[in-house]
């Protein structure tokens, strides 16, 4: 019955959020660029574009599964199949890939940041692997890295990179959603501690960075948000109907969104960007001195909820109680 509520509650507001900002839409709307061939892909949780490879794709499944990671090609079908070694899959819910602009090296980002129970687990670990060169089956050392909240545990299921700065950030999947932001520096030898710094859509399922650092995107299960990196939100962006809405990663060129979704033979869908909000610029990393703020934009206060919040939020819970009233008499 929670989990009902949940999403009763969270469409409800999304309706009201979609009213209440500027929603872009490209004429062309959205394209299916491929489905998972693989049988072994049962869960697509996480989505992310190679940065060193043409048109290979990375993804993992959901809970419940091996640390296991796939490459998948243009057409669906997967290039190569990659363990990690050193690495558990407790509730893998997001990836990212970053590419460090010095040396041309891709990285891969693997989030084992699912808690259902909202701080049942002590700490969360993300994982860190060298983007492999070759794409053939293997088996990859990851370094992990564990994290906790300041303020308690929650539940997330999306990460992104700042590319310009480097900073991670993990975005909880709650009502009230938030943005938190690693420490500059992670440590292996000790849990690194995520803190706070902006508001985030309700039950968010995933987020990304543009590869330029201009902008960033979180996702939901019904609706996409950009945001400017300092927190300012840009608009919505119509998503295509999915069975359960679980990635969103920019293409390459910064000009789309990717989106896929959890369960066999599952989509992904290319969303056209307007040209206003297309990464168009390489990103210069800024030399760690400059990276001494954990907020998003690393220069601008974060917004928490405004008035125009607290409104979607009364009107989401006085639409949504008829809904549960009526669902409860009905599983009486």
């Amino acid at each position: 019955m929670g989990d009902v509520v949940f999403r009763v509650l969270a469409a409800v507001a999304a309706t009201f959020v979609l009213s209440a900002a500027p929603a872009w839409a490209d004429d062309d709307g959205p394209e299916k660029v491929f489905t998972f061939k693989d049988r072994n892909i049962t869960e697509s949780s996480g989505l992310a574009v190679s940065p060193t490879h043409e048109n290979v794709f990375y993804t993992h499944n959901d809970s419940s599964a091996a640390p296991v990671f796939y490459a998948v090609g243009a057409d669906g079908r997967t290039k190569a199949t990659f363990h990690l070694r050193g690495a558990q899959a407790r509730d893998w819910e997001a990836m990212a890939a970053t590419r460090d602009p010095a040396t041309g090296q891709g990285t891969l980002w693997f989030a084992d940041i699912g808690d259902n129970l909202d701080g049942a687990w002590p700490d969360v670990s993300i994982y860190k692997v060298a983007e492999p060169r070759t794409l053939r089956d293997a088996t990859l050392p990851a370094t992990r890295y564990r994290f906790r909240y300041a303020g308690g545990g929650r539940n997330a299921e999306g990460i992104m990179i700042n590319p310009r700065t480097g900073r991670l950030y993990v975005v909880s999947k709650e009502f009230s959603g938030s943005v938190y932001a690693a420490p500059k520096q992670l440590r292996t030898d000790k849990v690194n501690v995520l803190r706070r710094v902006a508001a985030a859509p309700i039950m968010a399922t995933d987020a990304a960075y543009a590869p330029d650092g201009s902008s960033y995107v979180i996702r939901t299960y019904f609706s996409a948000t950009l945001y400017r990196p300092s927190g300012e939100t840009l608009a919505q962006v119509t998503m295509p109907e999915l069975r359960q809405a679980e990635s969103i990663a920019y293409t390459a060129d910064g000009k789309a969104l990717l989106v896929g979704s959890e369960g066999p033979n599952s989509p992904v869908y290319r969303v056209p960007l307007p040209e206003r909000a297309q990464a168009t610029r390489t990103p210069t990393p800024k030399p760690v001195a400059a990276q001494e703020s954990a907020r998003p934009s690393d220069t601008a206060e974060p917004s928490g909820l405004t008035a125009k919040d607290v409104l979607i939020w009364l009107a989401a819970a006085a639409g949504a109680t008829g809904v549960i009233t009526f669902i409860a008499r009905r599983t009486r």
